[in-house]
Formats: structure tokens, C-alpha cells, sequence
């Protein structure tokens, strides 16, 4: 990864993740109790979800938010201290942040309005874009869909562990 890929996509990442989740930690648990009943009846088959996400407070979020935000970092670091594969783990890590932007639009869509995170997605789907684009240019189509595809499966993953995490310890602290 050249010097200046390094500077504008790698060290901006956590700037842009904490950009993001200042957004849904706001907005989220005020939204989500407001619109809880409206998103069960229309989507009955997400009520476990929505029950979830209606319970996840913003201390919870915020801390849930705060374990992501430290994976992140961690993989700056590593690709900082030039560590085996880290370019490959932050590219990994950058699709899947990439493409929770990317369903926040389709949220917006769906619903037909605001949904939290709609907004900082739109500020930086150039940067988004941006960085996918870098990334296919170094890769092949393969090995793309590949990072991409580990992206999203670590992210799922590490958003059931963050969840629980949150509550968990917002639990305790109460």
C-alpha cells in the first residue's frame, strides 16, 4: 500500500467510523422506540430485531460502538507496523464498513425517510467509494469478493459479540 493510500484511506478510517456511530449513537434509541411499532407491523418477520434494537439503549450502543471502533484501530496499527496481511484485514474490514453505509441507504429508501447513520453515510460514500475503488485496483476480482465477503462475516459476527457487550455492561453499571 503506497504512502499516500496509507495517509487518506487507512488512518482515516477510524476518523470516519467514529464520524458514523457519533451519528447512530445519538440518534439511534430515540429513533427506534419512536419508530418500533410502525417498523413490527410492517415487517413482522424483523420483530426479534427491532425488539433488540429497541432494548439496545444509548449507553449500550455507545459501547458497543466504542469495541468496533477498537478493532478498527487495532487493524490501523497493524497495517501501520506493516504486520503479515494487515492490508488485507483492513481492506476486509474497509468493504464491510463500506457496505453498512451502503444499507443505510437502502433503509432510507425502504422506509422512505431518515433512518440513523443516513446522514454521515451520504458524507462519506465518496470516501467509500473512494476506497473500494483503491482496493479493487490492487486486487483481483476474486480476491475482492473474498475480502469483501470475510468483511461482512467478521462484521455480523463481531456485531452479535458488541451487542452483547453493550448490554452486558450497561447492565452491570445500572
Amino acid at each position: 500500500m503506497s504512502a499516500l493510500s496509507v495517509l487518506y484511506l487507512v488512518l482515516s478510517l477510524p476518523l470516519a467510523f467514529i464520524l458514523h456511530d457519533t451519528e447512530e449513537v445519538i440518534v439511534q434509541h430515540r429513533w427506534m422506540l419512536a419508530h418500533r411499532e410502525s417498523l413490527a407491523s410492517r415487517f413482522p418477520k424483523l420483530s426479534p430485531v427491532i425488539g433488540h434494537l429497541s432494548k439496545l439503549g444509548t449507553k449500550a450502543f455507545a459501547i458497543a460502538a466504542t469495541e468496533e471502533l477498537i478493532v478498527i484501530v487495532v487493524a490501523t496499527c497493524y497495517v501501520l507496523v506493516g504486520g503479515i496481511c494487515s492490508t488485507q484485514i483492513w481492506s476486509a474490514l474497509f468493504l464491510a464498513f463500506s457496505l453498512h453505509l451502503l444499507v443505510h441507504f437502502a433503509q432510507a429508501i425502504l422506509l422512505q425517510g431518515y433512518v440513523p447513520g443516513v446522514a454521515t453515510s451520504l458524507l462519506l460514500l465518496p470516501y467509500s467509494v473512494y476506497g473500494a475503488w483503491s482496493i479493487w485496483l490492487t486486487t483481483s476480482a476474486v480476491e475482492f469478493l473474498l475480502l469483501a465477503l470475510c468483511g461482512i462475516l467478521f462484521m455480523v459476527a463481531n456485531l452479535k459479540f458488541a451487542h452483547w457487550l453493550g448490554m452486558k455492561i450497561s447492565r452491570c453499571a445500572k
